[in-house]
C-alpha cells in the first residue's frame, strides 16, 4: 500500500469492496452496492459472501483474503464484535476500510474499539468510523445515501455523523451546494478530522471546507493545522456539543469528549475558521463561500438592499445592521440617477431601495437592471442584495420578469468593474409563501442563478448571517495582508 497520508484511493477508488449485504434480502450495504451501479461507479466491485456467486449484480467471492486484487475502499457492514477479527484477515489487501457499526462506544466496550483500531494498523489499512455511514465523493461516483447528484462541486465536507452528513448532502444538494466530497468519521477510531482537513486543504479540487464535529482526540494538531493553513481556503465548522446538555448527548453519541466552548470561540477568532450554530447557518455559509470569491483587499463592511416592500425592506436593514454591516444612506450623482429613474410614488431610493413590484415588472424586469447600474457606481458599496416576493412578482405572469432582474443586477456589477470599480458582491434572496407550485418555480430561478454564480436564500436574516461569515473571512486575509 502507498503512504498512509495518500487519500487520492479513498475519493477516488479503483475497487470497492462491500462486506455485509445479503443475497436475499436488504440493507445498508444492498443499498450501498445498488448506489454504485446507479451512480456509474467506473471501477471495479466485489460483494463479499460466504456462499452466493453474486449480490447485487456483482461479483461474489466467499473471504477477503480470497479478493483478487488490493482493494481501494472497504465498506463493512457487520456486527461491531465481528469487525476486528474479519479485518484481522484481511492480509493487508484493503487500503482504507469504512467500518458502519455502532456498539464501540457503549460502556464496557472500549477494548473492541481498541481491537478494531490495532487490527488495521496490523492490516496496513486506514479505519474511517466505526459507527458512521459512508463515504460521498462526485469525483469517485460513490455514495452512501440514494437520491443525491453527482455534479462536480468543490464543498468537501467531513462529518462526525453520520445522520447528519446525510442531511448536509440532502438538504445542501437543494440549497445549491454541489459537493466534491462528504466524509462520515464516526468516532474516529483512526483517521480523524485533523488529518482528513489536511487533506481536504491540500486538494486542488476543493474550494470550501464544511465540518461538523463533535470532539477532536488530537486538538493540538487540528488547532495547528488550520493555523498554517493561513486561511487561503474557507473552513466553515459547525461544532456540536457547545453547552453542557449538548456535551452529554455528545457523549453518548459518539463517546466524545467535547472541550469547552470558550476553546472554539479561540480557535476561530486566531485561525478564521467560521463558528456556526446551526445546521441551516452552516449550509448558508458553504453556499456563499461556494458562489463569491472573498475580497481580501476590502472587506464587505456597506450593504445597498434592493427590492419589493417596505416593511420587509425596514427588516432587512435590522437584520443586517444586526449582523454587522453599514446600510449607508446613498448620496451625490447616485442619488441622482436614481432619481432621474422617476420611480414611483411609494418608492424609496436612499438605502434601503424599495420599489413596487409593478414597477419593476416594467419593460421585463429592464428597470432593476439600471437601478443596479446606479449602485454599482456608488462608492464604497461592497455588497448589493436584491430580494423580491415571489408570489407578487410571479403574479405578472412573464417568466423573463425575475430572469431579467438578475441579469441586469450581473451586467451592471460587470460594466463597473470594467470601468475599474470594485466588483460587488451580489446576493438573491427569493421570499415565498411555501405554496408548493411557487416552490416549484422558485426552485428553477434559484438553479439559474447559481448557474450564474449567484447564491440564492430564502430569508433576509439567512442572507445577512451567511454574508457575515464572507465578512469575518475576508477581514482575517486583510489583516494578514497588512
Amino acid at each position: 500500500m502507498s503512504d498512509r497520508s495518500d487519500f487520492t484511493r479513498l475519493l477516488a477508488p479503483h475497487a470497492i469492496a462491500v462486506i455485509g449485504a445479503s443475497a436475499s434480502a436488504g440493507g445498508v450495504a444492498n443499498n450501498f452496492l445498488r448506489n454504485l451501479r446507479t451512480l456509474g461507479f467506473p471501477g471495479r466491485v466485489y460483494a463479499v459472501h460466504p456462499a452466493a456467486e453474486t449480490v447485487e449484480g456483482w461479483p461474489a467471492v466467499a473471504s477477503i483474503a480470497a479478493l483478487p486484487e488490493p482493494i481501494d475502499y472497504a465498506y463493512i457492514s457487520v456486527a461491531a464484535a465481528r469487525t476486528p477479527d474479519l479485518l484481522r484477515a484481511a492480509g493487508g489487501k484493503i487500503r482504507f476500510a469504512q467500518v458502519i457499526a455502532s456498539g464501540f462506544a457503549e460502556a464496557g466496550e472500549a477494548e473492541l474499539e481498541t481491537d478494531l483500531a490495532a487490527a488495521c494498523r496490523a492490516g496496513g489499512m486506514r479505519l474511517l468510523g466505526p459507527n458512521c455511514l459512508g463515504l460521498y465523493s462526485s469525483r469517485g461516483r460513490v455514495s452512501f445515501i440514494d437520491g443525491v447528484q453527482m455534479e462536480a462541486g468543490h464543498v468537501g465536507v467531513l462529518s462526525q455523523s453520520g445522520g447528519l452528513g446525510a442531511d448536509i448532502l440532502r438538504r445542501g444538494q437543494m440549497r445549491g451546494l454541489r459537493f466534491n466530497a462528504l466524509i462520515t468519521l464516526g468516532n474516529s477510531a483512526d483517521l480523524g478530522p485533523a488529518e482528513l482537513l489536511r487533506h481536504m486543504l491540500d486538494d486542488p479540487e476543493i474550494h470550501v471546507i464544511g465540518l461538523y464535529l463533535e470532539d477532536v482526540k488530537d486538538g493540538r494538531r487540528f488547532f495547528e493545522t488550520l493555523r498554517d493553513a493561513g486561511a487561503r481556503k474557507p473552513v466553515v465548522i459547525l461544532k456540536g456539543g457547545r453547552t453542557s446538555a449538548g456535551q452529554r448527548a455528545s457523549a453518548s453519541h459518539t463517546g466524545a469528549l467535547a472541550q469547552d466552548d470558550r476553546l472554539w470561540q479561540a480557535l476561530s477568532r486566531q485561525t478564521g475558521a467560521v463558528l456556526v450554530d446551526t445546521l441551516n447557518r452552516f449550509l448558508d455559509a458553504l453556499l456563499v463561500f461556494q458562489c463569491l470569491s472573498p475580497r481580501a483587499a476590502a472587506p464587505t463592511a456597506n450593504v445597498v438592499l434592493f427590492g419589493n416592500g417596505g416593511g420587509t425592506s425596514v427588516l432587512a436593514t435590522d437584520a443586517f445592521s444586526r449582523a454587522g454591516f453599514t446600510i449607508p444612506a446613498l448620496g451625490g450623482t447616485v442619488l441622482e440617477q436614481l432619481e432621474a429613474l422617476h420611480l414611483p410614488p411609494g418608492s424609496s431610493i436612499n438605502n434601503p431601495i424599495d420599489v413596487p413590484a409593478g414597477s419593476l415588472r416594467q419593460n421585463r424586469g429592464a428597470l432593476g437592471g439600471r437601478i443596479a447600474a446606479a449602485i454599482c457606481a456608488a462608492p464604497n458599496i461592497d455588497a448589493i442584495v436584491m430580494h423580491l416576493n415571489m408570489p407578487v412578482i410571479l403574479a405578472y405572469l412573464d417568466p423573463e420578469i425575475l430572469p431579467n432582474l438578475i441579469k441586469g443586477a450581473l451586467d451592471a456589477q460587470a460594466q463597473a468593474a470594467a470601468g475599474g470599480n470594485a466588483k460587488l458582491h451580489f446576493v438573491l434572496v427569493l421570499r415565498s409563501d411555501g405554496e408548493l407550485e411557487i416552490e416549484a418555480e422558485k426552485q428553477q430561478y434559484r438553479a439559474a442563478a447559481l448557474a450564474l454564480g449567484v447564491p440564492v436564500f430564502d430569508e433576509l436574516s439567512d442572507a445577512a448571517e451567511a454574508l457575515a461569515c464572507l465578512a469575518a473571512h475576508e477581514l482575517l486575509l486583510f489583516e494578514k495582508s497588512a
